[in-house]
């Protein structure tokens, strides 16, 4: 099983998308898969219950809502045979509790759009990663997606060489696109649209989705050298 966990305190940064996405890429691969849902919003959760049930199943979990009469442990348990798990995270998550969402995550994703804003935000956010949340750069569980971007501007020049100091992997850039509205009010994702529609933003996704399983396998070759 392979946890991936989408980060950053900003609101508005893209997590939701990113979260949705991966979810349906990889129940579309075959691959059991759970979405678990902690921001108080429900946004993903809202695009699960609007998922046609002809698409690829996925297993929801409304991680910021508490059930009565239900242990926490038991509402965020995963069914068994599960494969990916992605984490949809809160919007102004205090830096102490980081390391809650982070814990058992093999890859961290930190979605930034292209704003002097929410390039110190993302600054803040990969600082607490690294101290308060103690995450060893060697470890190589943190990438940057860039998003909603427009090539050739001024910020989004600005944005890429922020990025390149940060000593962090920029796994991809997505671009402003309607797909990215249209996906996400029929409960689908990009890589469940039709090809001729959706085929230049899936494109981008590529690099993300090889990082994150290339994540997985080392790894899993790790615990097995380990357990040799």
């Amino acid at each position: 099983m392979r946890r991936i966990t989408i980060l950053n305190p900003k609101g508005g940064s893209g997590k939701t998308t990113l979260a949705t996405n991966l979810a349906a890429y990889y129940a579309s691969r075959g691959l059991a898969t759970v979405l678990m849902d902690f921001d108080p919003q429900g946004s993903s959760s809202r695009w699960l219950k609007s998922r046609p049930l002809t698409l690829a199943p996925i297993h929801g979990v409304t991680a910021y809502r508490n059930q009565p009469g239900m242990t926490r442990s038991f509402q965020l348990r995963l069914p068994p045979g599960t494969a990916r798990v992605v984490v949809d995270t809160p919007a102004a998550i205090e830096p102490q509790r980081f390391d809650e969402y982070t814990r058992e995550a093999d890859a961290i994703v930190v979605p930034v759009l292209p704003s002097q804003i929410d390039i110190h935000a993302c600054a803040r956010c990969i600082e607490h990663l690294l101290t308060t949340a103690r995450i060893k750069r060697r470890e190589e569980r943190i990438a940057v997606v860039a998003n909603r971007v427009r090539p050739n501007t001024l910020v989004f020049r600005s944005l890429m060489r922020f990025l390149e100091t940060l000593d962090i992997p920029i796994m991809a850039t997505f671009r402003e696109s309607q797909n990215y509205i249209r996906s996400f009010e029929l409960g689908v994702g990009l890589h469940e649209m039709q090809a001729e529609r959706s085929l230049p933003d899936v494109e981008q996704w590529a690099p993300l989705v090889a990082w994150l399983e290339s994540r997985g396998r080392t790894q899993e070759a790790g615990a097995e050298e380990a357990v040799v």
